[in-house]
C-alpha cells in the first residue's frame, strides 16, 4: 500500500507538466491570433489611407491641369501628399515592436497588401515629382525612425509589385491628361516610361511568381496608353482647326479609346491581392 504514494505523485506530477505546457501554447497561439488581428487591421487602415492619397494625387493634377508648368504641378502635388504619407508612416512605426526580429516574416503575408498599397501611393507621388522610379533605398528610407533605423526590412517581393501597381495609376493620368494642354507630350512620356518598366520587369518574373501576373495587367495598361496615344496622333493629323476645337475633338477619341479598352477592368484584377488579409499564417 505506501507503494501507491510514490506513484500517485508521480501521475500528478506528470499532469502538472502536461497541463502547464498545453496552457504555454494556449497564451502563444492567443498572442499571435492577437497580433495577426492587430497587424491586419493595421494593414487595412494603411492601405484605405494610400488609396486616398492616389485619389488626391489625381484629383490634384487634374484640377490644376491648366498649370502650365509640368514641374511646379508636380511639386505642388508631392508637398500637398506629404502630410498623408507621414500619416502612414506613423501606422508603420506603430507596427515595429510588432514585427521585431524574426516575426516580420511569419506575419509578411498580413502585412503585404497595405506595404504594396502604400509603395504605390509613395512611387506615383514621387513620379509626380521627379519623373522617375522610386529607388528600394528611398523607399526603406520612408520606414525608418530619425536616426535611420528600419522599422522592418523591405522585401524585395513587395517592392516590385507595389512599382507594378504604380504603371495602372501613370495609365489613367495619362489618359486623362490627353485633352489637357500638353497632355498629348506628357502621355507620350508616360507611355515610354511604363514600357521602360515593363521591359525592366519582365527579367525579374522568373523569380517573383506575383510580379508575372501584375506583368499581364501592365501590358493591358501600357496597350490603353497606345491605343489613346495613336488614336489620337491619327485624328489630329486629319484636321486643320482651332486648338480649342482640336482639344474637344481628342477629348471624345480619347472616350472612345477608353470605352473600347474596358478601361474598368485593371481595378478589378488589382483587388484579388487584397484576398491575402483573411487567410491564416502558419
Amino acid at each position: 500500500m505506501p507503494s501507491l504514494a510514490p506513484a500517485s505523485a508521480a501521475a500528478l506530477t506528470s499532469r502538472d507538466s502536461v497541463l502547464g505546457a498545453f496552457e504555454t501554447f494556449r497564451d502563444e497561439l492567443d498572442d499571435h491570433n492577437d497580433r495577426r488581428e492587430r497587424l491586419i487591421k493595421s494593414s487595412r487602415d494603411i492601405t484605405n489611407l494610400s488609396k486616398k492619397l492616389i485619389f488626391l494625387l489625381h484629383r490634384i493634377v487634374t484640377e490644376d491641369a491648366g498649370e502650365s508648368d509640368d514641374r511646379l504641378l508636380g511639386l505642388r502635388a508631392a508637398t500637398r501628399a506629404k502630410p498623408k504619407l507621414n500619416e502612414i508612416q506613423s501606422l508603420f512605426a506603430r507596427m515595429r515592436e510588432e514585427l521585431a526580429g524574426d516575426r516580420f516574416w511569419r506575419y509578411q503575408r498580413n502585412v503585404s497588401p497595405g506595404l504594396q498599397e502604400y509603395i504605390e501611393a509613395l512611387s506615383f507621388a514621387h513620379y509626380l515629382e521627379h519623373k522617375a522610379l522610386i529607388s528600394y533605398d528611398q523607399v526603406q528610407s520612408t520606414l525608418a525612425d530619425p536616426d535611420g533605423v528600419p522599422y522592418f526590412e523591405l522585401p524585395l517581393e513587395d517592392y516590385l509589385l507595389g512599382l507594378a501597381d504604380l504603371t495602372g495609376e501613370l495609365m489613367r493620368f495619362a489618359i486623362a491628361s490627353i485633352p489637357r494642354r500638353g497632355g498629348r507630350q506628357k502621355a507620350s512620356d508616360i507611355c515610354s516610361f511604363v514600357r521602360a518598366c515593363k521591359a525592366d520587369f519582365e527579367g525579374l518574373t522568373p523569380y517573383f511568381k506575383e510580379l508575372r501576373k501584375k506583368q499581364t495587367v501592365t501590358s493591358q495598361s501600357l496597350e490603353k496608353i497606345e491605343d489613346a496615344t495613336y488614336a489620337v496622333v491619327v485624328r489630329t493629323s486629319e484636321y486643320d482647326m482651332p486648338q480649342d476645337l482640336l482639344d474637344d475633338l481628342v477629348a471624345q477619341t480619347v472616350s472612345r479609346a477608353v470605352d473600347h479598352s474596358n478601361y474598368g477592368e485593371e481595378p478589378r484584377q488589382k483587388r484579388a491581392r487584397h484576398a491575402d488579409y483573411d487567410m491564416d499564417d502558419d
